[in-house]
This record gives structure tokens, sequence and C-alpha cells, in this order.
């Protein structure tokens, strides 16, 4: 169980370079959107892992204590391939919990029509040794 939900929300708004991040583990969700090439992608994610890396330590396995699994959202329009190496690292953890008995669901939402991106989440999901479900969004004709 974590705490009583003792883990603070963790949250970075987005920018024209670095992707929104939305972590609340009080409503179980978790969401990267938008584009992902920030000048240094290190000095981006390094927090990022770090949050996820502290909750995965509050995690005790005890999946019963949760109702609803987790869920972890990834919206990316763009991301570059430095960015694309911590995705990875993030997503490995996420698999991590899921060792740990956590109910996840992962979710890749790519817009119709990019079967590039469709296809970076397949082979995310294969090296990181997790399942994805793959959510195609409708691009707004206006």
């Amino acid at each position: 169980m974590i705490n009583n939900f003792s883990m603070k929300a963790f949250n970075i708004e987005a920018t024209s370079h670095s992707p929104k991040v939305s972590f609340d583990p009080e409503k179980q969700l978790f969401e990267i959107s938008g584009e992902s090439r920030p000048e240094n992608a290190s000095v981006f994610y390094e927090p990022i892992l770090n949050w996820i890396k502290d909750f995965e330590a509050t995690f005790d396995g005890n999946s019963e204590a949760f109702n609803d699994p987790f869920t972890f959202d990834f919206k990316l329009d763009y991301f570059n391939s430095t960015s694309a190496k911590f995705i990875l690292d993030f997503c490995k953890k996420i698999g991590q919990l899921q060792v740990k008995g956590l109910q996840l669901n992962v979710r890749w939402l790519y817009e119709e029509d990019d079967d590039d991106m469709l296809e970076v989440g397949k082979e995310m999901a294969r090296m990181a040794k997790i399942p994805f479900e793959y959510v195609e969004i409708e691009i707004d004709a206006n």
C-alpha cells in the first residue's frame, strides 16, 4: 500500500520543447504528453525517474489495497532519440511495478494515421517487457 497515498502528485507544465508530466497517485493516473525534445534530456527526465523510483519504494506489493489499476498514459506527439532512452527507462520502471504486483494499464495514445508513433510504442512495450494498450486518437478536422 502507498502509505495512505502519502506520495505527492508530481507535475511539470509543457513547454514547446518538453512534455507535460502529470502523476497523481491518489487518482491512480500518470500521464506524459506533448513533445519531448528538451535541450538536456538527462536534466529534464532525472526528477521524473527519481519520482517513479520513490513511488516504487513506497509500494509494498499489496495490490488488493487498490480497487482499480493504475493508468499510465503516453500521449506523445514527438520525441527525439535522446528522450526515447529516458522514456524507455521510465517504461522499464513501470514494468518493475507490475512485477511487484501493482495492477497497471499502460496506454500508448497516437494520432490516427501516425503509424510511426504506433510502431515506436510497440517497440517500447517489447523492450520494456510490459503490455501496452494502443489507443488511436482521431485528428480534429477543424
